[in-house]
């Protein structure tokens, strides 16, 4: 197990030994405290985009939920004919950045979550570390009324008028210390200065969200095609034994997700957020087919490519954000005090209707 998965488990559990990294937290607090007063006070510049900026990201490390809320948010503006586009740092991509994501992009070059957004959205996107050269060459490639940015939420050089927080019920602020104490990237007051959505199945809050799970899907279909016509394995039996290969910051969810859809028998094998995958590590001693996340899949996509003599089946899980009618209404609220009109009225509440009765379970 790696230091960061150590980690991990012992901001869970909130073991009593965090106590003794007390003093980097203070360190790390006295640094962000500086870094942030200086673009407060002018002496480092920020960065004004000539269209309106949102920034959707967290206070805390590991998953909470913020990519197939962003996933969802373009769906629908998208459907309002907002023209939106979207910029991220593209974690674990190689470059040369910035770069302009099409369907045809791999993670290798631009990261995992952001050929996630586009290949389900379409949309038009940038990635790289200086968020200032990812607007630009969007906007040098089309007009649009919005840039919403996947994450970026410390990134005090890029101004934003609006800042949608995702708070996860279920992992909460932990111990509500700062890294590397807990897991928080800054402290908690700052969800008092921003749009909180609740992730939640019981939420407290009138602005939440949950995730909705679809049928799994195969990604690599191809191989029972090459086997026997009759195949047990053709369609996806909960009852059957799994090899569960995760890479996001919170593998706990995926493993509850897979409980929710009575997928009770599998062997967990976890490995680092944004991990570089390579075919050992999908190959285990128990020969099972594979269950794994959509973010995760866009990588062992690529992978499969360059081995073919895999032949053990990979099921996806996709998931989906449910919101409240709540959020729509206030970001139509939101968008329309910035000059943002949409193209006709929206039903926010059938869509938020219509998804949750297309669910078929929910975590």
């Amino acid at each position: 197990m790696s230091i960061a998965q150590h980690l991990q488990d012992a901001w869970q559990r909130q073991a009593k030994w965090l106590l003794l990294l007390r003093p980097l937290s203070c360190v790390y607090r006295l640094g962000f405290l500086i870094n942030k007063y200086r673009y407060q006070a002018g002496w480092k510049q920020s960065y004004q985009a000539t269209v309106p900026v949102m920034v959707i990201g967290n206070i805390t490390i590991g998953g909470s939920g913020k990519t197939p809320l962003l996933i969802q948010l373009v769906k629908y503006l998208q459907s309002q004919s907002v023209r939106v586009a979207v910029i991220s740092r593209g974690y674990g991509g190689q470059g040369p950045f910035p770069a302009l994501l099409s369907r045809a992009s791999t993670p290798a070059v631009v990261g995992d979550e952001p050929c996630q957004i586009v290949q389900a959205t379409g949309v038009a996107m940038a990635v790289g570390p200086n968020r200032q050269a990812s607007i630009e060459l969007l906007l040098a490639q089309g007009q649009y009324d919005l840039i919403i940015s996947d994450d970026g939420l410390q990134h005090w050089a890029l101004e934003r008028q609006l800042e949608w927080i995702v708070l996860d019920n279920q992992r909460g602020l932990g111990n509500a210390k700062l890294l590397p104490e807990g897991y928080l990237r800054e402290p908690a007051s700052r969800l008092e200065h921003s749009t909180v959505i609740e992730h939640a199945l019981d939420p407290q809050r009138e602005l939440h969200m949950h995730l909705a799970v679809a049928p799994p899907y195969l990604l690599n279909p191809q191989v029972l095609d090459e086997q026997a016509i009759f195949n047990p394995q053709a369609q996806f039996n909960p009852q059957a034994q799994f090899n569960a290969v995760v890479g996001i910051g919170f593998p706990q969810r995926f493993y509850q997700t897979l409980h929710s859809m009575a997928v009770n028998d599998f062997q967990a094998h976890a490995f680092p957020d944004h991990h570089d995958y390579q075919i050992s590590d999908l190959q285990f001693e128990q020969q099972s087919p594979l269950i794994t996340t959509e973010k995760d899949a866009v990588k062992l996509a690529v992978l499969l490519q360059q081995h073919p003599e895999f032949k053990l089946p990979i099921w996806v899980v996709p998931v989906e954000a449910v919101l409240s009618k709540a959020c729509y209404d206030l970001l139509e609220q939101q968008l329309s005090a910035l000059g943002i009109k949409f193209s006709a009225q929206s039903d926010t509440a059938v869509m938020h209707q219509d998804a949750t009765e297309n669910a078929q379970h929910s975590r």
